[in-house]
């Protein structure tokens, strides 16, 4: 039995005591037997031994279910274990056998509940009713859900527009739930489609998409694994994509150079002792990262500028033996003004930048010369920055210098977190999708989907805060604490006539609600799915644009659970039911077959046709992607775009320092599995701030002082983040570190990237106030 179970299903309420935290050494190597026991140890205590062993035996696998966490690729011959530590972990906190019922909201007034952090709230188990807080309760009530779409649909159609109306989309949701969502909002007559994307990989797909033309990566599993060289920057595999080692670890022992380019040394990146290789434990694992670049943060687009002005010198000084002219004349356009800008660049400002020396850069760009096959990977810490898509724009020009795009073992790949994020998007879950695909659905379904540009997510806190929008649907996911700027999130959705939460989990956003609130209870990835038609099956698409299938094989938590897809086609019933100009679809019988959807999917978005039967093939099939498959790009120009851009970076005042939200290693996005990061050290608690031990002398602090976190902003609001333990850390001068989303109190919500308007969770500047 699990420490916390009372031994009727429920938990009792977890105390968090962060006067326990400790902080210890780093180890030396990830994953491991310690990586063995600890995943172990935690789907145990939340499975058992009978369903640990029947969910961990299908995760991954061709005739399993998807990992619930990250959108790694699934390797073509694949392990009895395919799957990490952190999947483990993520697998068992949705098939706990724990459950939060009426029982539990019957004990815990809503007051109460929002005194809890966010582990407490998660431990509680698996939601298993509809559950409705009336305007002015105290406790949230079970409803029938009967009942509970009726309130939601009276809401809505009370609306004096649809655009009052906010509907957000976890990147967990499937292909064919999102498709479904997608086509009942747009059939609602608005295009508020915010969703998770906009505060990750929107930069990603912004650059990609003025560069090369579609904002998707352009690699396969085996294009890393057979790479020359690979670039891993702003990303931090070992914790948020362990599985990702593996491949990384091909690499390495067939000579790949691997450049880690992090303000933060990650134990993921130095070594990684494979668990399912008897050699790799013995030899104590396998190194990595051949270089380490603790690049400052938000100075990574100097480094992508310098790295193309030594490739331009070492073209110059042997022509014809560094840049792909080739490509360059046929398939880019932009070259001449690019080579110019970087002949103007200035060694002393990108040092500046940096915090890098000339030397360390020019040795790393040594490697890119040398190579013919180069793939740039990257996450959250190049995005999340106010000129991040400048930044992934000039990581594309060097790429594009020597042909690295559409070619073998070459090309980038940006490392998506959520496990459907990217299905999602091209299931249509997008504010500004393109007039083809309006057209496409149009045709399709008999009528004229909105076309107005609808809101991302900043664009939706903001009209929540501003009165402009009254009704909240969050198609999974944690709003309340995925999102910047907390307490107006918070204070935007409390505004709110009605909070919609279609859930699996307790977490914040059920307790930070509208006058009135809803939980609705979904079933989870693991669980199996049998509607009118028989037992159901969904698809997704990983990071690598490879759609396959995932079908769930446990019993449901709750009889009262329900599918997304029922959930949301049976709320499209009652929302469009008797309006004019709604689009033409038996929802009955898409939720009682969902090969009905995917067929509507089929003719609606490319690159789907023959879905089911490509379905069926174990382990899926590939979308096109036309830089990948014939170097053709569908930029305006119909060439690779080679851009120009202004040398941009943090500076900070002084007395000030920059941070960076991170995760832990005990944590997937907003859920928090437990209170240790063993990969840095921390143990028993979550409220560090990593600083460098030359900052801690100058500001006058010193390693174990408890500190407040102070956002300075324009706007002079005192944003702080309160009680922190101050932890001495190898990263750069002038930057710290700490968790989120404990920290997202501090990012401002008009702080964003220019272009793509993701918040600039990397690029925080704050103060540090010693507490008395």
């Amino acid at each position: 039995m699990h420490p916390n179970d009372r031994g009727d299903g429920e938990r009792r309420v977890p105390q968090t005591d962060e006067s326990r935290l400790t902080v210890g050494e780093v180890p030396s190597r990830a994953a491991g037997i310690p990586g063995v026991v600890h995943a172990l140890e935690h789907t145990l205590g939340e499975l058992g031994a009978v369903r640990t062993t029947r969910t961990l035996a299908r995760l991954n696998q061709k005739h399993g279910f998807d990992c619930p966490g990250c959108a790694w690729p699934d390797p073509e011959h694949r392990s009895a274990a395919e799957f990490c530590e952190n999947g483990a972990k993520a697998v068992a906190e949705e098939a706990t056998r724990a459950v939060a019922g009426p029982e539990f909201f019957a004990a815990h007034s809503v007051a109460e509940l929002r005194t809890w952090d966010d582990h407490s709230l998660g431990r509680q188990g698996r939601l298993t009713h509809p559950m409705l807080l009336e305007a002015g309760a105290t406790h949230y009530r079970p409803v029938t859900w009967d009942e509970a779409l009726d309130v939601v649909a009276s809401e809505l159609l009370a609306l004096a527009s649809p655009d009052e109306a906010i509907f957000y989309t976890s990147g967990r949701t499937s292909n064919e739930a999102a498709f479904a969502y997608q086509l009942l909002v747009r059939g609602f007559g608005t295009n508020n489609l915010p969703d998770c994307s906009n505060m990750c990989h929107e930069s990603s797909g912004s650059a990609l998409t003025e560069t090369i033309g579609i904002g998707k990566g352009s690699v396969s599993l085996a294009d890393v694994a057979g790479a020359d060289v690979i670039v891993v920057a702003g990303q931090n595999p070992g914790t948020n994509h362990p599985r990702m080692l593996s491949t990384l670890e091909k690499a390495a022992r067939r000579g790949a150079r691997i450049i880690a380019v992090n303000p933060l040394r990650e134990v993921g990146l130095e070594k990684f002792a494979n668990p399912q290789e008897v050699g790799s434990l013995a030899r104590g694992g396998t190194q990595l990262a051949t270089d380490h670049l603790q690049i400052r943060i938000g100075g990574d687009q100097a480094l992508f500028q310098a790295w193309g002005r030594v490739l331009l010198e070492a073209e110059e000084a042997a022509p014809g033996t560094v840049f792909d002219h080739e490509f360059l004349a046929s398939s880019t356009r932009g070259l001449e003004p690019y080579l110019e800008h970087l002949r103007a660049l200035d060694w002393a400002e990108v040092e500046t930048a940096t915090g890098l020396t000339e030397a360390e850069i020019r040795s790393t760009a040594e490697a890119l010369i040398g190579s013919r096959r180069t793939v740039f990977c990257w996450a959250m810490g190049l995005t999340q920055h106010p000129h991040a898509v400048a930044t992934l724009r000039d990581a594309v020009n060097v790429l594009l210098l020597q042909g690295n795009i559409g070619r073998p073992g070459a090309g980038v790949c940006p490392v998506r977190g959520h496990s459907n994020v990217q299905g999602d998007r091209t299931m249509g879950i997008f504010e500004r999708m393109p007039a083809a695909f309006h057209d496409a659905l149009d045709a399709e379904f008999a009528f004229a989907s909105p076309r107005a540009h609808g809101l991302d997510t900043v664009g939706a806190i903001a009209a929540m805060r501003d009165g402009e929008a009254r009704v909240f649907v969050g198609l999974g996911g944690n709003f309340v604490r995925a999102t910047p700027d907390s307490a107006v999130t918070e204070a935007a959705l409390a505004r709110m006539s009605l909070t919609v939460q279609i859930s699996t989990k307790p977490n914040r956003s059920h307790v930070v609600s509208g006058r009135r609130a809803l939980i609705l209870p979904a079933l989870g990835r693991t669980e199996e799915d049998v509607q009118a038609g028989g037992p159901q099956r969904v698809s997704v698409e990983d990071s690598m644009s490879e759609v396959h299938a995932s079908r769930g094989r446990l019993d449901p938590a709750s009889p009262h659970l329900r599918s997304e897809m029922w959930i949301v086609t049976s709320l499209a019933e009652k929302v469009l039911a008797g309006r004019s100009g709604t689009p033409r679809v038996d929802w009955a019988g898409w939720r009682g077959d969902y090969r009905r959807v995917r067929a509507a999917i089929a003719r609606v978005v490319p690159g789907f046709a023959d879905y089911e039967a490509r379905l069926d093939v174990p382990g899926g099939f590939v979308l096109p992607h036309p830089p990948r498959d014939t170097r053709s790009f569908a930029t305006a120009s119909g060439l690779a775009e080679l851009t120009v851009n202004t040398l941009t970076y943090p500076r900070v005042r002084p007395g000030r320092l920059l941070l960076q939200t991170i995760r832990s290693h005990d944590q997937f996005n907003t859920t928090i599995y437990g209170l240790d990061d063993r990969y840095r050290g921390i143990r028993g608690g979550r409220r560090v701030v990593f600083v460098n031990a030359g900052d801690l002398a100058e500001l006058g602090l010193a390693d174990g002082d408890r500190v407040d976190l102070v956002s300075e902003w324009s706007d002079a609001v005192d944003r702080r983040a309160e009680d922190f333990r101050v932890v001495a850390y190898d990263t750069p001068r002038g930057c710290a570190a700490a968790y989120f989303p404990e920290t997202n109190v501090l990012v401002p919500l008009d702080s964003v990237a220019l272009g793509s308007r993701t918040p600039t969770s990397k690029s925080i500047e704050v103060r540090l106030e010693k507490r008395g």
